[in-house]
């Protein structure tokens, strides 16, 4: 790293990824230090800088204590033990020394009272919460929801009748001739424990699923605008049952809340859906079968004006990004479940899904959000028919707006972050694109943020509105 690499570094402060230490001294406080990175995604503790990210600089001495230090803590004092990279800095102030945590492959990390630390924000905490501990033993790879067992049932709450008819669809054979019994048969497909259902089994073939899992469910709401903050709705429902009930249920409820469109078609033919149905299918079965079933939320299906929302629970895994399942790559969360999904659900488990629902439909953007443990795909809706079709929700747009709005609306593509907006127009003040871009542009209501509850939020992007994307076009028509 050179010195202008660590500059840049400390002039954007502490995050979840970036921590400043004047000192370390305390092997206790380093190994949590430690522990929070390794168990958060990795990232790098800068010694010999403060708060503020001035540089306080250290000497040899404290350079040679500090190694000492870090090779206790990680070692004795962690459990497993991590292995941190140093590397010395020369800044005109001192050394700087930049201590590099990799993310660890064996959660939890935990220092010698056995507590488990994550980082929260630029800080870290302890993690008390039963949900929490079991998503870290999830993304180590040491245990799964989907087979975990449920509590109090039993093989009395599968919906035989279901079951029986997906053995011999799959098996190509009765289920009575395997010569096994319903707990035995249930407990080999890993449906069930021999005495209580696993969610998987539970989820696929249980009776009464919601008695049990309560918020594994879907909520929908159609509005008639493009603001969830809007008290008016158009349609309203609670989705439950199995997730091929849900997935029926799901999809239906989009379905009448869509328009149809001619596209060449005859006038007296239905006509088509404004999207089309294999990216909705896609998106809604990855929810589906994908979602974190550790957290105890439910999916949400929002219809707007403009655009349709599906939200599940759990943001993607350590090992994936949003540009990597654009791509097709793939990390089964609930590998029981999508195992046997695929013989039910239109799923194919390859990885295909998102790029498939892309080539359909591109205009999907998907979003991300860690910090509130949620992914969404956000779908687009055909412009020229939600105008068409609610035109008291969607005032005229005028073209007179500040030259700096303008340029800004000219650059955006998708959602992006600060950085690349102020990369894309060429300004270095950040101080100065907020107040005469960013803000003016969120005023006038022709971008929004793509996490609004949590405005300063590291992973906070910016996307046009509707409004934004009828004014884009109509400035790029100008030009």
């Amino acid at each position: 790293m050179t010195e202008s690499e660590l500059l840049q570094i400390l002039a954007r402060g502490e995050d979840s990824r970036h921590q400043f230490k004047r000192d370390l001294a305390n092997p206790d406080g380093v190994a949590a230090e430690l522990a929070a990175l390794a168990n958060s995604g990795g990232g790098a503790i800068f010694v010999g800088v403060a708060d503020d990210g001035s540089i306080a600089g250290l000497d040899g001495a404290a350079v040679r204590r500090l190694n000492q230090l870090l090779s206790n803590a990680s070692s004795q004092h962690l459990r497993p033990p991590v292995h941190p990279l140093t590397e010395n800095v020369q800044t005109a102030q001192g050394l700087v020394m930049v201590v590099t945590v990799a993310d660890g492959l064996n959660k939890p990390y935990m220092d010698l009272q056995g507590r488990v630390w994550v980082k929260s924000g630029s800080d870290k905490r302890h993690v008390t919460a039963r949900e929490e501990l079991q998503r870290l033993f999830q993304r180590a790879g040491l245990v799964y929801a989907d087979v975990v067992p449920v509590a109090g049932t039993s093989e009395a709450d599968i919906d035989e009748k279901a079951f029986h008819a997906y053995f011999n669809r799959r098996y190509g054979h009765d289920s009575s001739l395997a010569g096994l019994s319903l707990a035995q048969l249930l407990q080999n497909l890993g449906l069930g424990d021999g005495v209580e259902l696993t969610l998987a089994g539970l989820m696929l073939f249980g009776h009464q699923v919601q008695r049990w899992r309560p918020a594994f469910q879907i909520k929908a709401v159609a509005f008639p605008g493009t603001s969830l903050a809007d008290s008016r709705y158009l349609d309203s429902e609670d989705i439950g049952g199995t997730l091929p009930e849900q997935f029926k249920g799901g999809f239906a409820f989009i379905r009448r809340n869509l328009h149809h469109v001619q596209r060449g078609r005859g006038f007296n033919t239905l006509g088509e859906l404004e999207i089309p149905e294999t990216a909705l299918e896609e998106l809604l079965v990855n929810a589906l079968i994908h979602r974190d079933y550790f957290t105890s939320a439910s999916i949400r299906i929002l219809v707007f004006a403009d655009r349709v929302e599906i939200i599940s629970p759990g943001h993607l895994p350590d090992s994936l990004s949003v540009e990597a399942i654009r791509q097709g790559r793939t990390n089964r969360r609930n590998p029981t479940l999508t195992e046997h999904a695929a013989q039910i659900l239109p799923y194919r488990g390859l990885g295909s899904g998102i790029p498939r629902a892309l080539k359909e439909w591109p205009r999907i953007d998907l979003l991300d959000d860690v910090a509130g443990n949620q992914f969404s795909a956000v779908v687009w809706r055909s412009e020229a028919e939600w105008e068409r079709v609610t035109p008291e929700v969607t005032p005229e747009v005028t073209p007179e707006v500040a030259p700096e709005v303008a340029r800004l609306l000219k650059i955006m593509q998708g959602a992006m972050t600060r950085d690349e907006l102020q990369a894309g127009l060429v300004l270095r003040d950040e101080k100065h694109f907020r107040q005469a871009y960013l803000k003016p542009a969120l005023e006038a209501g022709v971008i929004e943020m793509t996490i609004p509850d949590k405005p300063r939020s590291r992973l906070q992007k910016y996307r046009l509105t509707a409004k934004g994307r009828r004014l884009q076009e109509a400035l790029r028509k100008t030009d």
